[in-house]
């Protein structure tokens, strides 16, 4: 049974800083690319970061480019998102996503065949 563990949400002050982690588990996760993105209350899921699955490339939505960086660490099984300079409009559940094998476009949510249930960040102002 695949399963995707998200952890380290939680309550910021505008300007400070998170680590996102995924603990995946039920799949050989060197073996896919993963991603993490958000939903905000009363907004569609967007993406926010991908990774292919030797880490060489990395993808960012324009929104985060330069204040979240994406990693993973495949002997641990776990995916981060190191996420700094927070605002407000960052407040979302984020969720990781584990994209089949052979998947090119990692910006789709339909390119992901697992998915996590999600941690909150809230930031306030």
């Amino acid at each position: 049974q695949v399963q995707l563990v998200e952890s380290g949400g939680g309550l910021v002050e505008a300007g400070g800083s998170l680590r996102l982690s995924c603990a995946a588990s039920g799949l050989s996760v060197s073996a896919y690319s993963m991603g993490w993105f958000r939903q905000a209350p009363g907004e569609d899921r967007e993406f926010a970061a991908a990774i292919t699955w030797s880490g060489g490339r990395t993808y960012y939505a324009d929104s985060v480019k330069g204040r979240f960086t994406i990693s993973r660490d495949n002997a641990k099984k776990t995916v981060y998102l190191q996420v700094n300079s927070l605002a407000p409009e960052d407040t979302a559940v984020y969720y990781c996503a584990a994209a089949a094998p052979g998947t090119n476009n990692l910006y789709y949510a339909r390119s992901y065949a697992y998915w996590g249930q999600g941690t909150q960040v809230t930031v306030s102002s």
